[in-house]
């Protein structure tokens, strides 16, 4: 029954992909990747939301809480909750920015401001290289979902089929498809979430779980631990919305006050974690022996709920990294097609990007298979790499004057001494490590940009 529920789904997943492109013909490149600017407020709020409350959201979360106690999912729930006011007031000029310079990718954005090709290479490259371990994240996310609910598959045929399904859904009709797709996903996310917290608080008992998971974990923060969460939701806040595939979702809108009505709606999705912080505790409390931290969740469903409702969990789980994978493709895709490959005629840059997508889908598989990760550990990798972008985009958003050559070198020094602190696992107390080099990248792009000998060297 559960495999009949999940797949009845996934065919219903494709039927909506295939749907969302009737009327629309042959996709020109804006429209395969941004749908021509014309997506609605509610369309724009799935797809965004669709992006955010992903896989990590059913795999990271509990499986953070599970693995580190409930005092680290703090920053989980903060940072999403921080990033909504900045969203509200920069997405809205993210999409006058996009629309201004024909923007479809992020580098389009500091192509059109700066006019560096040295830049718009460096953001390119940079993007594709920290989007890595977020495509691993879904993949990772997907195994341990499908085999926390109990199917025994070689993770090889997990990944290869979630990969095959997420090409199929780009091939069909690119972010139309994405879109669509993200009604059903939001609807089967929500239902399974609150259905598997419900099942604890009614056969385990709200107040016992708790009592029973508080016995193994600590409740408290220490200074350390408070300043890790801290810093963390400010820095990975500043970097929600400068994500390559989180700029996209807004070149969708068909206007300014569209990105704002979502934004508004989006802390609605907060009523679920509750169920997600009941469904963790249950796993601590019973004592499960899992395979891996990001199995809390699911264990707790297979525990607790009846087979029809597994196979709805199982559907909602997978289409919540399908679409997230789907999401980061069509953001790297025309990255290369039309940024490290600026020559590409327009009419061949849609076929090139496919082609792109399925290196990328492969890489990110290797990477899976070849260094699973809790997932808390690949979020952090990548916006190490990506908040780095955050400067660079506030530019170009309030059209300030800095010199593109000081941005570069800004987001160069952030991004090398993010990944050198993480590989010498420093320590600042506590501090997201992130976040001190995003200090120096602004130090640095400072120094740069009015210093006269550095000011008059200008990237080709």
């Amino acid at each position: 029954m559960t495999t009949a529920v999940f797949l009845g789904f996934i065919v219903f997943s494709l039927y909506l992909a295939i749907r969302s492109k009737q009327g629309h013909g042959a996709q020109s490149v804006h429209d395969f990747f941004v749908a021509s600017r014309q997506f609605g407020a509610y369309l724009v709020f799935f797809l965004a939301a669709g992006e955010i409350y992903s896989i990590g959201t059913m795999v990271g979360f509990p499986g953070g809480i599970y693995a580190k106690g409930p005092t680290y999912g703090v920053w989980f729930l903060g940072y999403i909750l921080l990033a909504y006011p900045l969203g509200y007031f920069l997405g809205p000029k993210i999409w006058q920015a996009g629309a201004r310079y024909n923007a479809i990718t992020l580098p389009d954005l500091f192509k059109g401001h700066y006019g560096s090709r040295a830049l718009e290479l460096i953001v390119a490259g940079s993007s594709i290289l920290f989007l890595l371990p977020w495509g691993q994240l879904q993949f990772t996310g997907l195994v341990a979902a499908l085999k926390g609910l109990g199917w025994e598959f070689d993770p090889v045929y997990l990944v290869l089929i979630s990969a095959a399904l997420a090409f199929t859904y780009i091939a069909i009709s690119g972010v139309r498809a994405s879109a669509y797709i993200a009604i059903l996903k939001d609807i089967l996310m929500v239902v399974a979430i609150v259905a598997t917290g419900v099942a604890v608080g009614w056969k385990a008992g709200v107040g016992d779980v708790f009592h029973a998971a508080s016995l193994q974990v600590s409740n408290q923060m220490n200074d350390t631990q408070l300043r890790f969460s801290m810093s963390t939701m400010l820095f990975q806040a500043l970097g929600f919305y400068v994500m390559p595939f989180a700029v996209q979702n807004f070149f969708t809108a068909k206007s300014a006050n569209t990105i704002r009505r979502t934004q508004v709606a989006m802390p609605l999705y907060m009523l679920m974690y509750p169920f997600l912080v009941l469904a963790s505790y249950y796993a601590i409390s019973q004592n499960l022996q899992l395979a891996s931290p990001n199995e809390a969740f699911f264990a707790a469903a297979v525990r607790l709920l009846p087979d029809w409702l597994l196979g709805l969990v199982t559907a909602g789980a997978a289409l919540s990294g399908l679409l997230v994978l789907a999401g980061i493709c069509l953001a790297i895709g025309p990255i290369v097609t039309r940024n490290l490959l600026p020559g590409m005629p327009e009419q061949r840059q849609k076929q090139g990007a496919k082609v792109v997508i399925v290196v990328y889908l492969v890489l990110s598989i290797a990477m899976t298979l070849a260094t699973p990760n809790l997932m808390l550990t690949l979020i952090n990798t990548t916006y190490y790499g990506v908040t780095q972008f955050f400067p660079g985009v506030i530019v170009i958003l309030f059209s300030l004057k800095v010199r593109p050559m000081a941005i570069a070198l800004g987001i160069l020094s952030g991004q090398a001494l993010a990944i050198a602190l993480y590989a010498q696992q420093a320590d600042f107390g506590g501090i997201n490590l992130g976040l001190v080099s995003l200090a120096v990248n602004l130090l640095v792009t400072v120094v740069a940009n009015y210093t006269p000998r550095l000011a008059r060297v200008q990237p080709a």
